[in-house]
């Protein structure tokens, strides 16, 4: 990502963050009304989980402009989910849910370029290709945590 695509990015989230319990519902309700299937998943409190969810989501955002410190965030965070049952075809309907709810929380500021970085950064961290990350090994995917 171009710094400027980062800063972008950055300062969008910024503006999700006052509505982050929110945002959660929204793309938990999201989630469970696209894909009931996936609600067996979650077996704890939802609010918390929304809770780690936004955190999750933070780390990442705060860390665009610096790829190394994002991989072994992204690899615990890919083992877990793992661990949990989580499966190849979870991805594209997480990713969905997650798009839908940034357009939801953003409003009219969700542009159609700024979907387009949010929709190619979910790609890439949920699995998929991107143009903007390096295609090394250390190139991450959070649906192959031991690659």
């Amino acid at each position: 990502m171009t710094p400027q695509q980062v800063n972008q990015v950055q300062e969008s989230f910024i503006k999700v963050a006052p509505i982050a319990n929110r945002a959660a519902a929204l793309f938990y309700g999201r989630l469970f009304e696209t894909a009931p299937e996936t609600r067996a998943l979650f077996r704890g409190d939802i609010d918390t989980q929304g809770q780690k969810l936004m955190s999750a989501l933070a780390t990442v955002v705060n860390s665009l402009g610096d790829f190394e410190a994002i991989v072994p965030v992204a690899r615990h965070l890919a083992k877990r989910h793992v661990a949990y049952g989580v499966a190849r075809e979870h991805y594209s309907l997480v990713r969905s849910a997650l798009l839908w709810t940034l357009e939801q929380g953003l409003a009219d500021e969700f542009s159609p370029a700024l979907l387009e970085l949010f929709t190619d950064d979910a790609r890439y961290w949920m699995g998929g290709r991107s143009n903007r990350y390096p295609k090394s090994s250390k190139a991450i995917a959070i649906l192959d945590p031991d690659r």
